[in-house]
């Protein structure tokens, strides 16, 4: 019978460029500055690697629709590569095509790739990627923020906030994001802002302003995993005391309920509390509130970190807000949300984002977080949200550190 994945693998190095307009690098060398950090983490050569994953997801503006442009940057040794994509849940997809190698004893180590070369295309991340008759007649003005809009409109209608308490607790997500950014040299938007410019700021969708949308970048993320024993040998080599293991990656998908009738009112992602359910249970996690050290979410809109900490079962329905703004998700509060900035101040390479957020719970985990580093933390999550909210897929992944 299937146990899952608890404790079945390890993460020995991750990399991670930086993030932002990157107009000097192709995606060749993004992806080998993420490589080439985790490589030297992992203390390993690129020979050990037996296997390698890919996520790209426009593959129109960033590379070709295979995995080769992984195994030539790299100079990978003939290594069997695979491009996967899975919306905005495309970097985790490839993390979890890895580790699943590794778990399955199918190789004893694994790559992980996720990018995105956005900046220097043009691509402005509102519009749908391409354009035509069957979208134009279908889809007509369809955006995300319009989309994520239609989600903060619900989510007020059915626990009846006011669109100002609403506002207020959107703008403490952005500015906490701000703020914590301000402390990684990897961000693309470093930069502090009040609570008073995101409440002034232009309308792009109501109630959603500029500071309530994350923007687009150009990055690249990368983990190396193998098997607990191989991670532990090579952590004592090196003279560490802990190893970070995979506790759960877990996955839902949107069947059509959501569109299909009136059982869903739109106020909540269904296929988050679903991945939340079997990530939980995977991990061993009874109450995520006590046993979280620190979450990276997918905060594309201000509204969809709100929601989520309510699908992820960290704050009781309709009480998200006052969670927010008593400062519960704050880097000092209960449980720390994006310590790194989020999708808000990275911006989103679509490709990239997923393993972004593990290499950010990877790094605190073992305590390497510099001046936003958190105390001692032992379990993080990260959780991934592909599409709009009434068709898509949500990615949960728990990180937990063990001793050797």
């Amino acid at each position: 019978m299937a146990t899952g994945i608890r404790d079945k693998v390890a993460i020995i190095g991750m990399g991670c460029a930086r993030f932002g307009e990157r107009w000097d690098a192709s995606p060749d060398d993004l992806m080998l500055e993420a490589f080439t950090e985790a490589s030297a983490d992992a203390g390993i050569d690129r020979d050990q690697i037996e296997a390698a994953w890919l996520g790209v997801f426009y593959q129109e503006q960033s590379t070709s629709k295979s995995g080769l442009p992984l195994s030539l940057a790299l100079r990978l040794p003939n290594t069997p590569v695979t491009r996967v994509e899975n919306l905005c849940a495309t970097g985790t997809e490839a993390l979890r095509g890895a580790v699943y190698a590794v778990a399955s004893g199918a190789v004893d180590i694994a790559l992980a790739m996720g990018m995105e070369k956005l900046k220097d295309t043009g691509f402005a991340g509102l519009p749908e990627r391409t354009k035509g008759t069957f979208e134009d007649q279908w889809q007509p003005g369809f955006t995300p923020p319009g989309a994520f809009a239609q989600l903060a409109s619900a989510y007020a209608a059915r626990h009846s906030i006011t669109r100002d308490d609403l506002k207020r607790a959107m703008a403490h997500v952005s500015w906490k994001s701000h703020e914590n950014a301000a402390d990684n040299p990897k961000a693309h938007l470093r930069n502090r802002i009040t609570i008073e410019q995101i409440l002034n700021a232009p309308i792009i969708a109501a109630p959603l302003g500029t500071f309530d949308c994350c923007g687009v970048s150009d990055g690249a993320a990368c983990a190396i995993v193998t098997t607990p024993e191989i991670a532990a040998n090579l952590a004592r080599n090196q003279a560490r005391r802990d190893i970070v293991t995979v506790k759960a990656l877990a996955l839902a998908s949107s069947n059509g309920v959501e569109m299909g009738h009136a059982s869903w009112d739109g106020s909540y992602t269904p296929t988050t509390r679903l991945a939340a359910a079997r990530a939980y249970k995977e991990a061993g996690i009874n109450d995520p509130r006590k046993a979280l050290s620190l979450i990276e979410v997918h905060d594309c809109f201000s509204i969809t970190e709100l929601v989520l900490m309510e699908d992820l079962g960290l704050s009781d329905p309709g009480r998200a807000v006052n969670d927010i703004l008593d400062g519960r998700y704050d880097r000092t509060g209960a449980i720390p949300c994006q310590v790194d900035g989020g999708l808000k101040c990275f911006g989103h390479p679509v490709g990239a984002s997923g393993l972004r957020m593990a290499y950010e719970i990877y790094t605190q985990l073992l305590g390497r977080a510099g001046a936003r580093q958190l105390k001692n933390p032992t379990l993080g999550l990260t959780h991934n949200l592909g599409g709009i909210p009434n068709r898509n897929v949500a990615s949960i992944t728990v990180l937990g550190l063990n001793s050797i």
